[in-house]
């Protein structure tokens, strides 16, 4: 059998979408439903599970149309990037949506959830959902022209091959992903116990200093005394490449990596001339300090060259007893966050930059127990890093075969 062209609307169950619960008098809660926003959705097809926020069983019920099922398609139709995708998961339910997520419910007998949901995230589909907003000053895509869309489609049991290959590469990278929160987990455990709770190997016979309460050896200092910290400078657009050395923003930051889809250039000349201190190494810590804070990314070698931005600050050791996995730590903990917001000015959009920075203290170990820690940590901060560099390859891979598959240029 061929293939079919099919409009969105022949093969679905219902196209809607969300409410936002304030509407109806409600407000989020700390626990209840799961409430999935566009925010959580990403460009590759996955749903960020920690960024759900939660309402109310009465809220839920009362928001009866946008309740979610298992392989419901969530289609972000209002923000800057139309057409981010996820696909809901029965361990999400239940689960309801905002006005900006499209719930497109698949017809089963007719198309393969995932394989609908890779459709969407082929670069052809996306550069059309985005099309329509191109006159528009605020980018959205309404129900009626998203039903109207059209995809093509094979006889449901290719779609399930090709579902199942492009599927293969996503449950890895979710495997790894699952690997890596661990790991960040266990990291951020062990800075935790040994510099905060103080709970360091050996801290059962180390005497405590009753001047600093700190153990003996131990000293609360300027931060700037061991953190080498520079923030980015602020350019225009008209500064900016197609090609050239990358640009650090904001908006590539997500969830420890960066994403260079959104990415803008400098020209090679130029960096060298102006900004060659700006540019970023390998291990340096990058910490967002602009509207949402504390966003961090350890830089690896693939990143580079890329050169800092404003509202981003860079992190590099300066002494021995402060190590580049410290520094991590530091400034991914809780306690490091809560100090930024303390500390961040403006009403609108917070901020927060050097000069706070330099207001701020340091636990300062022992130079034996900070290199210990570093010893002991190194090996789990390399493994999430090799995770992070491998996950990037099988996107990529995955991102070549999609099309491919769905123009047919390889039959299965």
């Amino acid at each position: 059998m061929s293939w079919e062209e099919r409009s969105i609307n022949s093969i679905t169950e219902i196209v809607t979408k969300g409410t936002t619960p304030s509407t109806y008098g409600y407000n989020f809660i700390k626990e209840g439903v799961n409430y999935i926003r566009a925010e959580a959705i990403s460009k590759d097809g996955r749903i960020k599970e920690d960024t759900f926020l939660k309402i109310s069983s009465d809220c839920h019920e009362k928001l009866k149309r946008s309740q979610l099922k298992s392989d419901d398609i969530l289609f972000s139709i209002a923000g800057m990037a139309l057409g981010k995708t996820g696909i809901v998961k029965g361990n999400y339910l239940p689960a309801n949506t905002n006005q900006a997520v499209a719930i497109i419910r698949p017809i089963k007998e007719l198309i393969n959830p995932r394989f609908l949901q890779f459709q969407f995230i082929n670069p052809n589909f996306y550069e059309l959902v985005n099309k329509f907003s191109a006159q528009a000053a605020q980018p959205n895509i309404n129900l009626t022209q998203l039903k109207s869309l059209s995809i093509l489609t094979p006889p449901l049991q290719t779609q399930k091959r090709i579902a199942d290959i492009l599927s293969a590469f996503d449950d890895l990278i979710e495997n790894n992903l699952k690997r890596i929160k661990l790991l960040e987990q266990a990291a951020q455990n062990i800075y935790k116990e040994w510099f905060v709770n103080l709970r360091f190997p050996g801290h059962e016979n180390t005497p405590i200093n009753e001047e600093t309460r700190l153990p003996l050896g131990w000293e609360e200092k300027k931060l700037s005394d061991y953190i080498d910290f520079k923030e980015g400078p602020g350019l225009r657009n008209w500064q900016f490449r197609t090609e050239g050395i990358p640009f650090l923003n904001i908006r590539m930051m997500s969830s420890g990596n960066l994403n260079f889809n959104s990415v803008k250039y400098l020209e090679i000349e130029e960096v060298e001339r102006k900004y060659a201190h700006f540019l970023l190494k390998e291990f340096d810590h990058i910490v967002s300090t602009s509207g949402t804070l504390g966003k961090v990314v350890t830089i690896r070698k693939s990143h580079l060259p890329l050169c800092l931005n404003t509202s981003i600050i860079r992190f590099r050791p300066k002494q021995i007893s402060i190590g580049k996995w410290y520094i991590k730590r530091k400034i991914s903990s809780t306690e490091f966050l809560d100090e930024m917001r303390s500390f961040a000015t403006g009403s609108a959009q917070l901020n927060f930059g050097p000069k706070h920075l330099n207001m701020m203290n340091i636990i300062v170990p022992m130079e034996k127990t900070g290199k210990e820690y570093e010893r002991i940590t190194n090996p789990m901060e390399l493994k999430i890093i090799s995770l992070l560099d491998y996950n990037q390859k099988l996107k990529a891979a995955r991102d070549i075969l999609l099309p491919r598959l769905m123009n047919r240029t390889i039959e299965v």
